[in-house]
């Protein structure tokens, strides 16, 4: 039996303003209706897979719960990085995790990973499944397994896996290559022997920390020690943080793989691709007549090879040739797509600039919902808030702001001091400052509430939390 580890952990910074620290990439559905942890999820249907093991940022974990439930799935163990340190100790916790969950299942002592990051498209979903039965041999008897992606042009935005000689059905790794040069790219696509690195994985759960304990001993001590000082809360595992900051940050790749006498690759035509820019998105996404990727209300004139999305209005473009126009609620982006790799120096000037577009959507998510800001100016703000059936806020007060609360939809049970009652579509009520208070959905569909907020401070830190469902109390997010 095979335990999924799904690697959720990144920022996705290259494809803003979509993706954004507090909502990336994994969790957005860019290529189909479902999202990419979803996608990555689902296409393990029709192999032998436990429950799987998720590695994710703290900060996303209602949101990974979220898209799980959605599916019906329970993970084994949703592990909360509270600090990210790449792929080598994810995995290491990981690891740790399944070896905890399976004594005594089925005889699994001792699981085979199949280690996938949760933002990459596959297409070929049988060639995927072959792949990953071709390589279990070799996990099996102790080797550490990669997946070679068969390159169709010269990228030199991958790095390189030359194959050495045969061994039972999979290859021997000759060697990992860095990101080459366009010369070089089509030098290695042309020899036949060179494959793209993929970053997933196939092997037993101890022999991975085997070799990092042999081959990065400090991280493998750190993360023993973290993963055993572990915490329950809800159903995450809270990793000890301030034994898991010392950990040194490395890829599997430099910390493992490329030391390892033990690693082998296997060949993967299916369709890959690891979502890195706007351009590979456009290249994964299916294109019109004329090229175009287009979301959303779209109108375009004259126009080819573009990438076109539209979130909340209309997106109007003439003349664009091989271009990327993005439209969400508070943010656009124009740029050839020759230069989508820049992408990431804007972000940092937001960071810099000390903007929320960087990290945060306009639309922010709460395990129970989400809230849209619509308008704000000088002491007022106007949000409108979405609770899901069965969800409750936290009881909460603010120092320096008053609410004034309209249901637009569904219905609420509002706590206003050591007042409850039950407020229906196009009923309202006022929350003075300092009193306490909180909204519940009692009810079997989403609750819409519009929120007017006023008074001298309006940020989201002014919230003073007393109980919370979600183990949030004492927080402010």
């Amino acid at each position: 039996m095979i335990t999924p580890v799904i690697l959720s952990g990144g920022a996705g910074t290259r494809l803003w303003p979509l993706s954004r620290e507090l909502y990336p990439k994994q969790l957005l559905p860019l290529t189909g209706e479902r999202t990419m942890l979803q996608q990555t999820v689902l296409r393990l249907d029709g192999l032998a897979t436990a429950a799987p093991v998720v590695v994710c940022n703290d900060a996303h974990r209602f949101l990974v719960a979220e898209q799980l439930r959605q599916l019906s799935i329970e993970p084994r163990a949703t592990i909360l990085e509270p600090f990210g340190r790449n792929t080598a100790p994810a995995i290491a916790l990981a690891a740790h995790a399944a070896l905890k969950g399976v004594a005594g299942q089925d005889g699994a002592l001792d699981p085979v990973l199949l280690v996938l990051p949760a933002d990459h498209v596959i297409r070929d979903i049988p060639a995927f499944h072959a792949a990953v039965r071709a390589a279990l041999p070799a996990a099996q008897s102790g080797k550490l397994a990669t997946f070679g992606i068969v390159p169709h042009a010269p990228e030199t935005g991958y790095g390189y896996i030359q194959r050495g000689e045969a061994q039972d059905g999979v290859y021997r790794i000759a060697r990992f290559v860095e990101k080459p040069d366009q010369e070089r790219a089509r030098e290695f696509v042309g020899s036949g022997k060179y494959y793209w690195n993929s970053g997933m994985f196939l092997f037993r759960a101890s022999r991975y920390l085997q070799e990092l304990a042999r081959l990065a001993p400090e991280m493998a001590r750190i993360c023993e020690a973290a993963f055993a000082g572990a915490k329950s809360d809800l159903d995450f595992t809270r990793i000890d943080p301030k034994l898991f900051e010392s950990c040194p940050a490395d890829s599997i790749d430099y910390a493992v793989m490329e030391k390892t006498a033990d690693a082998v690759v296997v060949p993967l035509n299916a369709g890959w691709s690891d979502v890195g820019s706007w351009s590979s998105l456009h290249e994964a996404s299916d294109a019109d007549a004329h090229g175009n990727v287009t979301h959303g209300d779209v109108i375009s004139e004259d126009t080819r090879d573009s990438y076109l999305y539209a979130e909340s209005r209309l997106v109007a473009v003439v003349g664009l040739d091989k271009h990327v126009v993005v439209e969400t609620k508070d943010a656009v982006l124009v740029a050839p797509k020759a230069r989508v790799q820049d992408v990431k120096k804007l972000v940092m000037r937001l960071k810099e600039r000390g903007r929320y577009e960087h990290s945060l959507h306009r639309e922010v998510f709460r395990p129970w919902g989400s809230y849209d800001s619509l308008e704000n100016g000088p002491r007022f703000q106007v949000k409108r808030l979405k609770v899901k059936p069965g969800a409750t806020l936290s009881l909460q007060m603010h120092h320096h702001r008053a609410e004034h609360w309209v249901v637009v939809a569904g219905t609420a049970r509002i706590t206003r001091g050591d007042e409850e009652f039950l407020l229906e579509e196009n009923q309202s009520t006022y929350i003075p400052v300092g009193v306490r208070h909180r909204i519940e959905n009692p009810g079997m569909i989403p609750l819409e509430i519009i929120e007017v907020q006023s008074g001298s401070y309006l940020g989201e830190d002014d919230i003073v939390r007393f109980e919370d469902k979600y183990g949030r109390k004492g927080t402010t997010k």
